[in-house]
């Protein structure tokens, strides 16, 4: 079955808005926050002390602590996000009456090896696509739309790296241009979140500017994510043999809580 755009935005739409899109975006911009303050704080504290001051009033967040505290504060965020994409990935493909909680076991079960996977994953996936963006710009949709559901497929399967890239390019196969109405609106999203940023460094103060854009991709992206998990569901459902829909999908999906994860 080809995939319905219409029913994959309306039904991401109606996950995020529930208690678990709730806090998805908050669990997101507490990340959000500690990326963008543990930078600020690395660069202001491996910067020699002349240029600190400068940049002092160019920066916005930053914690009291080192440079090379701050950088360590980075590493971590940046498993965390890993994290948050392996309990992210599960909760927005549980059936709709399960979304009104979030039980630990999203975060938890099975935790070591799915980030591993989604944080090298993740890495050979943006390396990829950038270079494809390079390249005249369509190469890199291209491998956007082919690598879309490989979250979902190291989250929800428990998939490995090269097995979960090779299902997600398996899965996009025959709606990769309706894909891309997807992977175009995160580039939107990322456009306008700028745009927004960058008016509120002309017209106000940096802190303003990354409370007001980390709030704003926060609340787009986890969205956006809500919609990829419909599209996933759709068409992994279809493939197995029907798409069973928002409201049915409780006796086929392979959610968390399964053994056979």
């Amino acid at each position: 079955m080809a995939l319905q755009l219409g029913r994959t935005f309306s039904d991401g739409i109606r996950r995020v808005l529930t208690r678990t899109g709730g806090a998805l975006f908050a669990a997101l911009l507490a990340i959000q926050f500690l990326v963008q303050t543990s930078i600020n704080t690395a660069v202001l504290g491996f910067v020699p002390p002349e240029a600190s001051e400068q940049l002092q009033g160019m920066l916005g967040l930053t914690l009291p602590v080192s440079g090379t505290v701050g950088a360590l504060l980075f590493l971590l965020a940046f498993v965390l996000s890993s994290m948050y994409f392996v309990g992210l990935s599960r909760a927005l493909t549980r059936p709709m009456d399960e979304l009104s909680t979030v039980p630990a076991t999203l975060f938890t079960r099975r935790l070591g090896r799915a980030t591993l996977s989604m944080l090298v994953g993740g890495i050979v996936v943006g390396i990829s696509v950038s270079i494809g963006m390079a390249m005249l710009f369509l190469p890199g949709i291209f491998l956007a739309v082919c690598f879309l559901f490989f979250i979902f497929e190291v989250g929800v399967e428990d998939r490995g790296v090269v097995d979960a890239l090779k299902h997600s390019w398996g899965l996009s196969r025959g709606n990769r241009l309706k894909l891309a109405v997807v992977v175009i609106l995160a580039g939107v999203i990322g456009g306008v979140v700028g745009a927004v940023g960058a008016l509120f460094d002309l017209v106000s103060s940096p802190l303003v500017a990354e409370v007001v854009t980390n709030t704003l991709s926060s609340l787009l992206f986890v969205v956006l994510y809500g919609i990829m998990a419909a599209a996933y569901l759709q068409v992994r459902d279809a493939g197995d043999g029907g798409f069973s829909g928002s409201e049915t999908a409780g006796t086929t999906e392979r959610g968390v809580g399964t053994e056979g994860l």
